[in-house]
């Protein structure tokens, strides 16, 4: 996906009716967030969420960390406009997903969440969010990040690739067929990508980023050799187009509990 930079840009971006390949590298600035809205997969009828996701991918996102500290305690270091956009979306039912491990079926339940709102209770701004952290939390990260620092090894062997945010076949299908069994709804098109382009927000815990970046200093995948606040900014700014950089998971799901959301595991 094309990084888009300046307002005017993606004002255009947002005309846009198709997009394929995978979510677009994180930029090195602090940028608007233009992932997975051209495409469109909402349903007729989803004004508040439509809106929702333009303003989401207005939202400035910062990746230009040089070094990060152990704890966030500054609005600054972490995405904090596009988490009060998400905290202050009113519609309801929405959920939050408590999500910790990659081999896990989180992206599956999630899309079945989806399909069971939007379809069977029709609930067409049904909102759910990934807090995502654990090992769940490689998945947010570029192909370039796992390639630099071998995240296969913290992900598991059955992770060569990070292949959560690689497009599938089945999103060139039809979307007008919702119970099309091989269509971008079926759990043929379990993704990042097609989860965001239906609404769905992927937040990244800095906990977890700090975490990933022990592990690789204690198993020696430092090729840069650097410190741990900076190899944890460096994993912060490639983390995918699109994600909400968070203070930590554990201690932001209760700000979604207070303003409604209903929590999910």
């Amino acid at each position: 996906m094309k990084i888009v930079t300046g307002r005017r840009r993606i004002l255009k971006t947002f005309a846009l009716t198709a997009a394929t390949g995978a979510i677009g590298l994180a930029s090195t600035a602090v940028k608007p967030a233009v992932a997975a809205v051209e495409a469109a997969l909402t349903p007729p009828g989803a004004t508040h969420l439509d809106a929702m996701k333009k303003r989401l991918a207005q939202a400035p996102r910062h990746r230009d960390f040089k070094t990060v500290p152990i704890i966030l305690d500054h609005e600054e270091q972490w995405d904090h406009e596009a988490l009060t956009e998400v905290l202050s979306y009113r519609p309801a039912p929405k959920q939050a997903w408590d999500n910790t491990d990659i081999g896990g079926p989180w992206l599956n339940l999630m899309r079945n969440a989806l399909n069971t709102q939007i379809w069977s209770f029709k609930h067409s701004d049904f909102l759910a969010v990934s807090v995502t952290h654990g090992t769940a939390q490689l998945a947010l990260y570029d192909q370039e990040t796992w390639e630099k620092y071998q995240l296969t090894t913290l992900a598991g062997e059955l992770f060569r690739t990070n292949t959560a945010i690689l497009e599938k076949k089945a999103a060139a299908a039809d979307p007008a067929n919702y119970q099309d069994p091989t269509g971008p709804f079926s759990g043929e098109d379990n993704s990042i990508p097609a989860l965001m382009r239906r609404g769905v927000v992927f937040m990244s815990c800095h906990n977890a980023i700090w975490e990933h970046a022990v592990a690789l200093i204690q198993t020696e995948i430092n090729p840069d050799k650097l410190s741990h606040s900076a190899l944890a900014a460096e994993l912060t700014n490639h983390l995918v187009d699109g994600a909400v950089l968070i203070p930590g998971a554990a201690g932001t799901l209760p700000e979604l509990q207070q303003v409604g959301f209903h929590y999910a595991k």
